[in-house]
């Protein structure tokens, strides 16, 4: 079938991504055409997109995107999970965006990637739910194991990570510390569930802002995406025997090894979870009941249509939004 894709040809900014009609194949066993409603925008394909991220982009005409809200148009031999007309999520990490990616107006995806979506959860809010949410939740809870009371410090907390964090630590009876670059956040951050918002610019300011909050015993738990040589500052935030988080490395700077023990320093990526069936099936059960009692609320910070890509790109790289930036499709 014919389909519009968010291509590119060469690694570089927003710039290089454009639309252009490509031909889909039927899909094949164990994979499923999905008619894409809503795109959920991961700093990952800016990486990607840019040259930064763990794998390279097969060029040209590579394809982006791992999180997406639709409805299912075809499945292939073997899948039985999902039949055509399913309202579903996509979760593709670690399949490989150049050849998969959900930028676009359908996508064929391997079936293991579709999650049910509720007859309440809306395409928008569906694509705004599962990386950031299960991120958060593997991180703090399956390798954290964040427990009532743990303070927790959430660096970069008005990413859609990082407010999934927030919220995941309020609703477990933790506390919440977010640590933003920019005060015109706080208000969005505190009503997000943070008990207290640090506005501070990294390295040492981040350290004793924090401390000031926190008192002298520190936080069982801080959750960073940044990386770079201001891990070993955040170290100094950890309680004796706590864990430091890393999820991801938006400074592509060397990171040092924190020297200060006893500590725990975990490196977590969101895939892990995915390929573990109990796993997921813990951390699905965990953020549904979020999201049907009212503790789990993705903010959605922009809309854009699938024509303003490189506009929605251009936001996201601004850092000024505060949850999930979704790019919308119109059929």
């Amino acid at each position: 079938m014919e389909s519009t894709a968010v291509l590119f040809d060469e690694i570089g900014g927003p710039e290089v991504l454009r639309l252009e009609e490509v031909t889909l194949a039927d899909p094949g066993p164990g994979e499923a055409l999905v008619r894409i409603d809503a795109i959920g925008l991961n700093r990952a394909e800016a990486l990607f997109r840019s040259g930064g991220y763990w794998y390279d982009a097969t060029l040209p005409g590579s394809r982006l995107g791992g999180e997406a809200a639709g409805e299912v148009i075809a499945v292939g031999p073997g899948v039985t999970d999902v039949a055509p007309g399913d309202a579903v999520c996509v979760l593709a990490v670690g399949t490989g965006m150049s050849g998969s990616g959900v930028y676009g107006d359908h996508a064929v995806v391997p079936a293991t990637t579709l999650l049910p979506r509720p007859a309440d959860l809306d395409a928008v809010t569906g694509a705004a739910v599962w990386l950031s949410y299960l991120t958060a939740y593997g991180a703090l809870v399956e390798t954290g194991r964040m427990v009532p009371g743990d303070v927790v410090v959430i660096t970069a907390a008005s990413s859609s990570v990082g407010v999934a964090a927030v919220q995941i630590v309020a609703a477990l009876g933790g506390v919440p510390v977010a640590v933003t670059r920019s005060a015109a956040k706080e208000a969005q951050l505190r009503e997000a569930g943070a008990a207290h918002v640090v506005v501070a610019d990294g390295g040492p300011d981040v350290v004793a802002k924090v401390e000031a909050v926190t008192g002298e015993a520190g936080a069982r738990i801080v959750l960073d995406p940044v990386g770079g040589p201001g891990l070993a500052d955040l170290a100094g935030l950890v309680a004796p025997g706590g864990t430091l988080i890393v999820y991801g490395w938006l400074d592509s700077r060397p990171t040092p090894l924190p020297m200060r023990w006893p500590l725990n320093v975990c490196g977590y990526a969101v895939a892990g979870l995915v390929g573990d069936p109990e796993a997921l099936r813990r951390g699905r059960s965990f953020v549904h009941a979020g999201l049907r009692n009212g503790t789990l609320r993705p903010l959605i910070d922009r809309t854009f249509d699938l024509t303003e890509i490189v506009d929605a790109h251009r936001h996201m790289e601004s850092n000024g939004q505060v949850g999930k930036i979704v790019v919308t499709v119109r059929h």
